[in-house]
């Protein structure tokens, strides 16, 4: 297919990152065409953009006939912003879409059938706490524009936090004068911002923890809430005489609660954990429950596996790694010396796939899976994998 060829054809599904999927050349050997903004059973003219061995990408030229699952964008900058990327599906179909990728990329990545998938909903618009903005030349700050360096200016932002999305439009989120970008919360009576106030406490449940705008924390507290508690209560049933390990930890959130007594529950008595920016673990000392026991580990998770000493038995692990996922190490180490019960908090599907199909090989069985929508109007997906050793 030749750069600038128009076509049409019918949009069949939505692809990990949000573009919808045709073929041009029907069900069977047709080259497969990625078109943005396109939802589930449109019919439409495109234009290819540029055009791979064995697929293409394709703009939207006109909808011959509109999806029943298309809706139209709240927000004016849809589309030229590089944030959202499902602003024109209405919500369900968000997350039948979102609920197809992460089936499919199992079973393409890890060869793991899985039919059932529990799914934990968000408010669609007002729910992100955390931002990053970038300096723009107005006194407003900025998005980058989709697939651009560009820069838009951000005066509204619907998917903002009530409080974030308040400042934004009164004009008091303002530009440092020496970052190109820089980090905001909002989160009820939290409000913090780098450069101003970037400390403080944030109220999750029923825990104050303490925080650092300029360190990572999750974006939305209210789905946070959500797999909190369903990691208490997948506690609740393991050994809390045993320790707990909360390996990429961050400001300690899950330990912290995990550690304190909960459902009438002790909580766990011993806790490693394991963090490798510094500043972060500095503020999980200050959200460590002070009746327990914690071991400090400062390190990358391939560090900590080869420190531990053989014959060490933990109760229960959580592990909350980046987009990259597990390490080789540390997952010949859960093979080798993991915990009978362990959480994996994932947020890319694709190497939270690659991961399972090691520990499904080593043993492991995946006993359950939930994806959480932490991110409406986004194709970005949230999913805890529970693993147990030997069968469900």
């Amino acid at each position: 297919m030749a750069s600038g060829e128009i076509f049409s054809a019918r949009i069949e599904r939505i692809a990990a990152g949000g573009a919808g999927i045709a073929s041009v050349n029907g069900e069977t050997g047709g080259k497969r065409v990625f078109v943005e903004f396109a939802a589930p059973g449109d019919l439409l003219r495109c234009r290819i953009k540029k055009d791979h061995k064995t697929w293409a990408e394709a703009e939207i030229v006109e909808i011959l006939e509109s999806s029943p699952e298309r809706t139209e964008p709240l927000c004016q900058l849809y589309g030229r912003c590089g944030g959202c990327t499902l602003q024109h599906l209405d919500y369900e179909a968000q997350i039948e879409a979102k609920t197809a990728i992460l089936r499919e990329t199992f079973s393409r990545i890890g060869g793991i059938t899985q039919n059932e998938i529990r799914m934990r909903k968000a408010a669609p618009f007002e729910y992100r706490n955390r931002m990053q903005f970038h300096k723009t030349t107005t006194s407003h700050p900025g998005f980058k524009e989709r697939k651009s360096d560009r820069l838009v200016v951000i005066e509204d932002c619907p998917i903002a936090d009530g409080g974030m999305r308040k400042a934004l439009r009164e004009g008091k989120i303002l530009p440092l004068p020496d970052k190109e970008r820089f980090s905001v919360f909002s989160c009820k009576k939290t409000f913090l911002c780098e450069g101003g106030n970037e400390k403080g406490r944030i109220s999750v449940l029923d825990r104050e923890l303490a925080m650092d705008v300029r360190v990572f924390f999750q974006s939305n507290i209210a789905m946070l809430e959500l797999l909190i508690v369903d990691l208490m209560a997948t506690a609740s049933n393991v050994d809390m005489a045993l320790p707990l390990a909360d390996i990429y930890c961050g400001v300690g959130t899950f330990a912290s609660f995990l550690g304190a007594e909960f459902h009438g529950n002790p909580g766990f008595s011993e806790i490693d954990l394991v963090e490798e920016n510094k500043n972060a673990l500095t503020l999980a000392r200050e959200n460590m429950p002070q009746d327990k026991k914690v071991n400090y580990y400062a390190v990358s998770d391939t560090d900590w596996s080869k420190m531990q000493k053989k014959g060490r038995v933990w109760g229960f692990m959580v592990l909350d790694p980046p987009r990259k996922g597990l390490s080789l190490a540390m997952r010949e180490f859960l093979v080798r010396s993991g915990s009978e019960l362990a959480a994996y908090v994932s947020c890319d599907p694709a190497t939270l796939a690659r991961d399972s199909r090691f520990l499904l090989e080593g043993g492991y069985t995946l006993k359950e899976l939930t994806m959480y929508d932490f991110y409406p109007q986004t194709a970005h997906i949230e999913t805890l994998a529970l693993f147990c050793r030997g069968k469900k």
